[in-house]
């Protein structure tokens, strides 16, 4: 029941959302944060260390899960889902964006500025509509990778402790994996494993993304040819990828000036179309539902695949208690 699982915990984000109260997620996070203030040293290794330790202890706790379910008798399915419900984000990733354009639509761009942390890190001050349409754009594009497909694509690889595993690499490179003073060495690892744990996932979205374009209007050689033109050029190896296919599929362009923590950066243009507008936010969510929607089914039909059946007397002898 594998494969099934992952449509189970695709589904339950779509129609949950992120769980309300004691968030795997955010509760690892708060470990992170507390190992990281016994453990720090500006030192690669000490970084390694803590990135290795943190990714591997939660590989180990999605895998515990894992087989306690199996020895409780529901299945190591049922714990694939819950793992992969507690990893996803795109029904609040969705959510986010369109509130975002929503307060474009009104003219309030406080409320939008307000809104845009939800989405990414960049500085929002001063930032007007149409750099706010295009920040929106470009994070939307890039979190359909981090925060749905790449955790489809680890379920389907290596089931709980992949999800788990990926999400925790996701998870510390958000939190250290950013050039500052403090993080440039202790985060170096943190940004290099989850840059190596999200190329997969960054390469599927990315091919969906061309598959998908036509539910917003889009060209399937447009959104290719854009990708494999203009997605080399972008700093991060994976998040160019995508952003440039999300170009592509909505006829937008994207990049330019944006600033993280008061240092202003010049990313290379993706896309030869026009700036993105509000409504481009709306499409790009649309974008989005449908790739995770796509990555979900290939997913689960590649862990299917995967998984060894075991005869049905066969399991009813390892069921039947020993005497």
């Amino acid at each position: 029941m594998s494969g099934p699982a992952l449509v189970g915990g695709y589904a339950a984000d779509v129609l949950f959302g992120d769980p309300r109260r004691w968030h795997p997620v955010a509760g690892f996070g708060q470990v992170a944060l507390a190992v990281e203030r016994v453990t720090y040293k500006p030192t690669r290794a000490r970084g390694a260390l803590y990135a290795y330790g943190l990714v591997a202890a939660a590989a180990l706790a999605g895998e515990l899960l894992a087989r306690l379910t199996a020895r409780a008798g529901a299945g190591r399915g049922v714990a694939l889902a819950g793992v992969t419900w507690a990893a996803l984000g795109g029904r609040s990733l969705a959510g986010e964006a369109r509130r975002l354009a929503t307060c474009i639509e009104r003219g309030d761009l406080p409320a939008a500025r307000a809104a845009l942390p939800a989405l990414c890190g960049r500085d929002p001050h001063g930032l007007d509509a149409a750099q706010l349409c295009r920040a929106a754009v470009e994070s939307v594009a890039e979190n359909t990778s981090d925060a749905i497909v790449g955790a489809l694509v680890w379920g389907a690889i290596a089931g709980p402790a992949g999800v788990a595993a990926y999400r925790a690499a996701n998870t510390l490179d958000a939190m250290v994996g950013h050039r500052s003073e403090r993080y440039e060495s202790f985060g170096w690892a943190s940004a290099k494993l989850d840059d190596v744990m999200s190329w997969p996932g960054a390469r599927a979205s990315a091919g969906l993304a061309a598959v998908c374009s036509p539910v917003v209007g889009g060209s399937p050689r447009r959104t290719w040819r854009t990708m494999r033109s203009d997605g080399s050029a972008h700093p991060s190896p994976n998040a160019g990828r995508i952003e440039a296919a999300f170009a592509g599929a909505l006829g937008v362009r994207l990049g330019g000036v944006l600033t993280y923590g008061g240092v202003s950066e010049l990313r290379p243009k993706l896309g030869a179309g026009r700036a993105p507008q509000t409504r481009d936010i709306h499409r790009a969510a649309r974008l989005s539902w449908a790739i995770g929607a796509s990555a979900a089914g290939l997913s689960a039909a590649a862990r299917a695949a995967r998984t060894p059946r075991v005869p049905r007397a066969a399991a009813a002898r390892l069921r039947r208690p020993a005497r």
